[in-house]
């Protein structure tokens, strides 16, 4: 009985002994086996573990991507006009020992501070040597891999690597808006002005070039019906002239008949005349033979 009462505390430390040598690593995690400080093993596989209780502690890290958001933060682009860039990462932890060297005790915490560090500075190099059209614009892709290849170097001596880097959103400070508005609007302003008057001379010269038309078509219209009423007024002369050529009285009796008719259109036409004016000689009767 006194060799059960002494067993059991044997066995119970036993026990707890080899329980706190067993650890399980998670597949979602890496694990550092750190003996006074140093790392002595790295676990990457899931599964079964061993350490030395009391001698050995483990240290857990996420395996997972994990994602960063950077706050908010001003740069100046090539043109000098300031914008708000707020933008996130994406990133995993891939050399656990490398990383446990870098970031020490303080693990993800700060990793994720020396993160937004590398994110910041990349951010303002690459959106520093381009101009604010450039950033505004939709295609910001080739700026979004500059900004991730750079941080993938810097922070391969975290024992990191970046996957992503992505610009949420690119804005003006809200004190430059009113005056970038009315800096746009102005521009618009003065080009829809050069559009007016390029409109507006170019519509003179259509109008211009029509007009001339117009009196050149007009002169060439009128210069050819002179020509041809002056041909058509030989012809009839001369029709008129072999015509009357032939009965010398007719002609004359025709020509009278054309001038009564002439000097008698109206309703009050009044001629003072004698009566023996030869105007009146084909109105007088025949004298009886």
């Amino acid at each position: 009985m006194r060799k059960t009462t002494l067993l059991l505390p044997v066995l119970f430390i036993v026990a707890i002994t080899l329980l706190s040598s067993i650890f399980i690593v998670d597949e979602r995690e890496k694990v550092l086996v750190l003996q006074f400080g140093k790392v002595v093993s790295v676990k990457n596989e899931p599964g079964i573990a061993f350490k030395i209780p009391l001698i050995q502690d483990v240290v857990r890290y996420d395996d997972r991507i994990l994602s960063r958001d950077v706050d908010p933060l001003e740069v100046t682009p090539l043109d000098d006009r300031r914008l708000v860039v707020d933008a996130f990462a994406r990133y995993r932890i891939v050399d656990v020992e490398k990383f446990r060297q870098a970031v020490g005790v303080g693990g993800e915490r700060a990793a994720e501070t020396r993160i937004d560090s590398i994110l910041k500075a990349q951010i303002r190099e690459v959106l520093g040597s381009v101009s604010s059209n450039d950033i505004l614009s939709t295609d910001r892709a080739a700026l979004m891999l500059r900004i991730r290849n750079g941080a993938i170097a810097d922070a391969r001596s975290l024992g990191l690597v970046v996957i992503d880097v992505r610009l949420k959103r690119t804005d003006l400070p809200r004190a430059n808006l009113s005056a970038t508005f009315d800096r746009m609007r102005a521009e618009r302003d003065r080009e829809a002005a050069d559009e007016i008057a390029r409109g507006k001379e170019a519509a003179l010269r259509v109008t211009a070039l029509a007009d001339r038309t117009v009196v050149e078509l007009v002169s060439a219209a009128s210069r050819e019906s002179e020509i041809a009423r002056g041909e058509a007024d030989a012809k009839r002369n001369a029709i008129f002239a072999a015509a009357f050529g032939k009965d010398i009285e007719f002609f004359e009796f025709y020509r009278s008949l054309a001038a009564y008719r002439k000097a008698m259109m109206g309703n009050n036409t009044t001629m003072v005349l004698s009566p023996d004016s030869e105007f009146f000689n084909y109105l007088k009767s025949a004298k009886p033979e």
